[in-house]
């Protein structure tokens, strides 16, 4: 939901803010179905997620599969779109909104938008494992559980990286705070470059 919390004002254009909130939605949603893919296939023993797409190009020339991609996307995308800019809800080519369910409602929005942030945090966390320790996050936990000050994020090769970003992350609210009592209110337009 909105609490009110956009350090870097996306919200404040009226135009652009349906169409944030849309995206917002979508990778919210991408991000769930991933997150539950990726722990599905390694609690089965299938393959790691970085050795799924190899193992799943199979006798596909990259090329081709690239362009196929390319094309299907390209259509449900635009489809996708044109069906937003007409009806202000998420749909799948004619189906605006698409609730198959019968389950849209205002509380189970919420439940989405905040379920999808969680998993966008989640897939982040897992590509982000991945990168640091070569494993996955089944084998990361097991790791961890086994060993738990040994292995964890403080003792990995980001240990340092990660203590800098979680000051970081507490000093933050105090400077957007202290510049939100500062301010006239004069400057409500967002400037990615602020000079």
């Amino acid at each position: 939901g909105d609490y009110g919390f956009d350090p870097l004002r996306l919200g404040q254009n009226a135009e652009t803010l349906p169409y944030l909130q849309e995206a917002e939605l979508m990778n919210g949603r991408w991000a769930m179905h991933a997150t539950a893919g990726i722990l599905f296939t390694d609690a089965v023993g299938l393959p790691k997620f970085w050795e799924a797409g190899d193992a799943a190009l199979g006798d596909w020339d990259l090329k081709t599969l690239v362009a196929i991609q390319v094309v299907v996307m390209g259509f449900l995308e635009a489809a996708r779109i044109r069906g937003f800019y007409a009806t202000g809800e998420s749909g799948v080519v004619g189906n605006f909104p698409f609730d198959p369910s019968g389950q849209d409602s205002p509380a189970m929005k919420v439940k989405e938008i905040k379920n999808g942030r969680l998993a966008m945090m989640s897939f982040l966390g897992m590509v982000s494992q991945y990168a640091v320790t070569g494993t996955s996050p089944l084998e990361g936990l097991k790791a961890h559980m086994a060993n738990p000050t040994q292995v964890n994020i403080f003792t990995s090769s980001v240990g340092n990286e990660f203590v800098a970003a979680i000051i970081f992350c507490s000093i933050a609210p105090c400077y957007f705070v202290l510049q939100e009592q500062i301010s006239d209110g004069s400057d409500d337009e967002f400037r990615p470059i602020p000079w």
